[in-house]
Parts: structure tokens; C-alpha cells; sequence
């Protein structure tokens, strides 16, 4: 019988009702993994999701939680714990985006409030409770879904750029932390051609073809594209790297050494 990358292992991934999140989850899956599948209002979704990975012959738990309640997420720890007994991996693939913002302009204070609670407190709460509970038993493997906005800006939402800046300054912190036995990095993503980012109205205005110009590789990404590089940074491939941002852009934006 052919075994996957992920055969057996317990993999918890935030925001996987939906989007990304849901690729992400049936890409792990079909490696051979049980999954934790978390959603926030994507109740309908989420099901969806596990529907996915049980035909493919695994174990999933749906949960609800608003992760930037520190509370809601050490209840659904407890349930993933509960159920599996361990985590292997947990990706935090969560953020807000301010996805209705058009310009820097738009200053409201409680959009910011969520953008920084979600993406900031959220990846720091579940990567703390989490974490810790990987440390104290046989470790695993942290992947933070960042983004390349932390080299380029976001003239659109500054609160955006600021808030995945944050999840670097997370994920060197708990590399630490928790080293040697659980590993942590974040993936610098590139715009993924998701529903809400075609929904966007910068996006429908100009914004996508400025990108495409301005990419190299010369094409948006899909989020099938991003599933390889995260199941990299959560297996045996990178088991050398940690406290890492690792860019997968189509050469958008590049940094020095």
C-alpha cells in the first residue's frame, strides 16, 4: 500500500472551511494525514472540507473557534487533543486582509483592531497553546501563512503589512521557544487568486494586471500552487530549518542574503 508524506500524522489547519485553508486541508490528506479542520463562520464549508478528507479515508474533527479569543483556542486544543491525543503539525493559515479597504485613507480604528487581534493575537495564541503541548510531548511543526507584503507594503491597508510583520517577529520568537523539538517558519506568499482576493475592488480595478507586470514568472498564483511549499516547511524536507521566511512570489518581489 502506497503511504503518504503525512501517513498517520495529526495536522490542524486554522481557517480550513474555506479558501486556502481547505486546500490545504485535503492536500494533507491525501498525504495520508487525520486533520483538525477549524472554522470561524464557515460552518457549511468546514463540513465540506471534512467530507473531502473522511472519502479519502482519513479522520477529521471539525471545531469553531474565533481565534483571537484566547479562550476558544485552548478549548479546541483540548478537543484536538482529545480526539488524536497529539498535533503534528498545526498550519496557521488564518489572516484578515481588510479585504474591503480600498486606500491607506480608510482609517478605522476597528478595522485595524481586527486585523492585528486576528492575524497578531490569533497566530500567537494557537502557535502558544499549541506549541507547548507539541514541546511536552513528541514534538511537530509550526507553518505560519505570512506574506510577501513585508517586503513590499501595503499602500492599501498598512495595518495588513504591520500585522504579518508581527507573525515573523511570532515565529522567530517560538522557534526559539520551543526548539529543539517543534520547528516553526512562515511562508511569504504571494497574491493567491482566492474568491475574496477576485472580490476585492483594487483587484477588479487595475491592481492584477500591475501585479502580473511585475511578476516575473508571469502569472497569479492559484492556491494549489502555495499547498507544495507548506507541505515543505511541515515535513521531514525541512527538518533543518526553523525560525525561517521562506518566499514563494513568482519572483515578485526578491530579497538579498
Amino acid at each position: 500500500m502506497t503511504t503518504g508524506r503525512f501517513q498517520d500524522k495529526v495536522v490542524f489547519v486554522t481557517g480550513s472551511g474555506r479558501g486556502f485553508g481547505a486546500v490545504l486541508a485535503h492536500a494533507f490528506a491525501n498525504e495520508g494525514a487525520n486533520l483538525i479542520v477549524h472554522y470561524n463562520s464557515s460552518a457549511a464549508g468546514a463540513d465540506e472540507t471534512a467530507r473531502t478528507v473522511r472519502e479519502l479515508g482519513r479522520r477529521a474533527l471539525v471545531v469553531q473557534a474565533d481565534i483571537a479569543k484566547l479562550a476558544d483556542v485552548q478549548r479546541i486544543t483540548e478537543l484536538a487533543y482529545a480526539e488524536f491525543g497529539r498535533v503534528d503539525v498545526l498550519v496557521n493559515n488564518v489572516g484578515d486582509m481588510a479585504i474591503n479597504q480600498k486606500s491607506w485613507r480608510e482609517l478605522d480604528e476597528k478595522v485595524i483592531d481586527h486585523t492585528l487581534a486576528v492575524d497578531i493575537k490569533g497566530t500567537m495564541f494557537m502557535t502558544h497553546e499549541v506549541g507547548s503541548r507539541m514541546m511536552d510531548g513528541t514534538g511537530g511543526a509550526i507553518v505560519n501563512i505570512g506574506s510577501q507584503v513585508v517586503i513590499a507594503g501595503s499602500p492599501r491597508a498598512p495595518q495588513y503589512a504591520a500585522a504579518k510583520y508581527g507573525v515573523i517577529g511570532i515565529t522567530k520568537s517560538y522557534a526559539r521557544a520551543l526548539a529543539p523539538k517543534v520547528r516553526v517558519n512562515t511562508l511569504g506568499a504571494a497574491f493567491m487568486e482566492t474568491e475574496a482576493l477576485k472580490n476585492r475592488d483594487d483587484w477588479k480595478n487595475g491592481r492584477r494586471e500591475e501585479v502580473l507586470r511585475q511578476t516575473p514568472l508571469g502569472r497569479i498564483a492559484m492556491p494549489e500552487d502555495m499547498v507544495g511549499p507548506v507541505l515543505f516547511l511541515a515535513g521531514e524536507e525541512s527538518r533543518h530549518m526553523t525560525g525561517q521566511f521562506m518566499l514563494c512570489n513568482g519572483g515578485l518581489a526578491m530579497v538579498g542574503a
